[in-house]
């Protein structure tokens, strides 16, 4: 298991709460990552700007995407490795605005994730979830 596996492990049973990033009180699925990245790497790379749970649908910005490209790196959707960070579009015609992160691979996938009504759970990554990523990503390397 990986040390981003690990982490993200130790945050399941949060309970969902916009905007926020504590393990065990409370995050939504960035929040979840940012979480992640301080028990891995240490301080987070930039301010998170308050954002809204609609992420920028009117204006078709792609914030989160972009962000990730800033901070993590990209790889191919098929190069599916523990740890990777998962970037998911809800509705097809929407921006991507969900994470999670790949927790096992293989005939059994899961990932974890904050989700509205849930916390922080590990679900299967079944069919319906893998034709909503948009996009795979790793840490980077511990500096």
């Amino acid at each position: 298991m990986t040390r981003v596996v690990f982490a993200a492990r130790g945050w399941l049973g949060t309970p969902y709460v916009h905007q926020a990033s504590c393990r065990g009180v409370g995050c939504d699925c960035l929040g979840l990552l940012r979480g992640i990245w301080r028990e891995v790497l240490g301080a987070e790379p930039e301010p998170v700007p308050g954002y809204t749970e609609d992420w920028s649908e009117t204006s078709r910005e792609e914030r989160l995407w972009n962000a990730a490209r800033r901070h993590l790196v990209a790889k191919p959707l098929s190069a599916a490795t523990p740890g990777d960070v998962l970037l998911f579009r809800m509705r097809e015609s929407g921006v991507a605005k969900h994470l999670g992160l790949q927790a096992e691979v293989g005939t059994t996938p899961s990932f974890i994730h904050a989700y509205s009504g849930h916390g922080v759970v590990e679900s299967a990554l079944t069919p319906p979830w893998r034709r909503r990523i948009v996009a795979r990503f790793a840490f980077p390397e511990r500096k």
